[in-house]
């Protein structure tokens, strides 16, 4: 027999291409040599040099003849390491030197010594196997998560061998169960002050909610938004299921599930394709790593424009699809976004301390204040002032709320949308608005009256009554209230005035 095939699998995006590994041996040709054809990237190719090696220092002699190793399906581009253990073994089949028992499902990247090293989207390619599977010892950890049947692990080829064609008894992995902790090193009692924004984050933490804040320099802002995943409900199963699928196609994972909510902080001079994904190989951005978490946008109207206006699909969908010239992928983009910026360029506009001066004049500042756009605006439901920290404030010695104590909260608050709407207020969309965000008469002449005099949006309304049921739901209310609607109302941008 000098044909053989074996299953395999890579990613396409977020999906998972099952690929079928052929080989094809010819003794009887004068050229010894090895293709690999099937439409794969640079280290594709490149593994013909590591399997070969592999092959030899396992142990293995290299069959005699021209090999040709086909990927198919052949029109569907193939990246990554992970094909470098299937076509070593079917070349050992191909040439008579070993024989399969059952169907299996192989993946791994070969050194030159044959051991088989870690790689990329393990996961989700386990997800979604049928049968058994042989993965890199490296991987377990990610892909405990599964809890999935018939996964064996190898740290070589020799071993990989073995275990495929039942020369010796292997056990497969066993999954234990894990505790899902999330640790943090900040704390929300290390905040002096700001008691409004304290109270603004609650509520976007409650709700998932998008903030934009704004103030001075050194006025806690950024303070703020890294104690902001502190206060967040712990990740459900789903959920670090899902991150740590993501983290591990982006080749990000430390080998430990994601089991703290993500906070993603990309610089102002990030490039498009890094915020929002794709580049030569389409991977997720950062909108989509801050997946059931947080990203936090500092100096926002320093972003270029492109940068923010491709925030608007995920902030509105939860979802960002990239288009490449051949192929488009749609990843996950569900996250809560946390922005801040100054009052104008220099930092001091509005700050009478008698110290600090702006020097920008009234156009700078107009300027500045209108780099983000309306629609982006739109898509923000809260926004808060905060300002520059007195003396008196900064050495009080009195202790402010921890974040376990505000977290508590936020859980319950948590609960009980999950329990109504069976997702938390911000993720509502048009028709459950309508549903779970009825008004009584007297909340509904308010909340109309309020919207004539400041002439609200469609959307602005919307993200206003979402706020306002998170503000009950806090409460411990079933309905909303005027106070809830006007506090919400208190969370929208102030006009602007000099």
């Amino acid at each position: 027999m000098h044909y053989s095939k074996v299953k395999s699998a890579v990613l396409s995006g977020f999906d998972v291409l099952e690929v079928d590994v052929e080989a094809d041996l010819n003794t009887r040709s004068v050229r010894q040599d090895l293709e690999i054809v099937g439409l794969g990237d640079t280290a594709i190719k490149e593994s013909k040099k590591r399997v070969i090696s592999a092959i030899k220092n396992s142990g293995f002699e290299m069959p005699h003849g021209y090999i040709t190793v086909n990927l198919a399906p052949g029109d569907v581009k193939k990246e990554g390491t992970l094909l470098d253990l299937p076509i070593a073994i079917s070349i050992l089949m191909a040439a008579g030197k070993i024989e399969i028992r059952g169907e299996w499902l192989l993946i791994g990247e070969l050194g030159l010594d044959g051991t088989i090293r870690r790689v990329d989207g393990a996961l989700p390619i386990m997800i979604s196997k049928k049968g058994k599977a042989v993965i890199p010892r490296e991987n377990i950890p990610e892909v405990s998560l599964t809890r999935g049947e018939g996964i064996y692990a190898a740290d070589n080829l020799r071993t990989a061998v073995s275990i495929i064609s039942g020369e010796r008894e292997f056990k497969e992995i066993s999954f234990k169960d894990f505790k899902i902790e999330a640790k943090y090193d900040l704390d929300f009692s290390e905040v002096r002050g700001q008691e409004i924004a304290k109270r603004a984050l609650e509520i976007a933490a409650s709700g998932f909610h998008n903030v934009l804040m704004k103030g001075p320099p050194g006025s806690g802002k950024t303070m703020l938004a890294r104690r902001f995943p502190t206060i967040l409900p712990e990740m459900t199963f789903d959920e670090i299921l899902e991150s740590t699928k993501i983290y591990s196609i982006a080749g990000l994972l430390d080998g430990k599930p994601i089991t703290s909510r993500p906070f993603r902080t990309p610089h102002h001079s990030a490039s498009l394709a890094s915020i929002v994904g794709g580049g030569n190989n389409a991977k997720p951005g950062e909108v989509t790593l801050a997946h059931n978490g947080v990203i936090f946008m500092d100096e926002l109207p320093e972003f270029r424009r492109d940068v923010l206006e491709a925030l608007r699909q995920p902030l509105e969908d939860g979802i960002i699809t990239v288009s490449r010239i051949k192929e488009t992928h749609t990843y996950p983009a569900r996250f809560i976004l946390i922005a801040s910026q100054n009052p104008c360029a220099c930092g001091w506009f509005g700050v009478e301390d008698g110290v600090h001066h702006c020097t920008c004049t009234i156009p700078q500042i107009e300027r500045y204040n209108k780099k983000i756009s309306g629609p982006i605006e739109d898509r923000i439901d809260i926004f808060i002032d905060v300002p520059k920290v007195d003396y008196d404030k900064y050495t009080s010695m009195k202790p402010s709320e921890s974040s376990s104590k505000i977290r508590e909260r936020v859980m319950e608050a948590a609960e009980i949308q999950m329990k109504r709407a069976g997702k938390l207020n911000g993720k509502m969309n048009a028709l459950e608005v309508t549903k779970f965000c009825k008004l009584g008469p007297k909340e509904e002449e308010f909340f109309k009256n309020a919207a004539k005099k400041l002439g609200l949006t469609a959307r602005t309304m919307e993200k206003i009554l979402k706020v306002s049921r998170t503000i009950a739901d806090l409460s411990k209310s079933e309905k909303i209230e005027i106070s809830h609607i006007a506090e919400a109302m208190q969370y929208r941008k102030r006009a602007f005035s000099i």
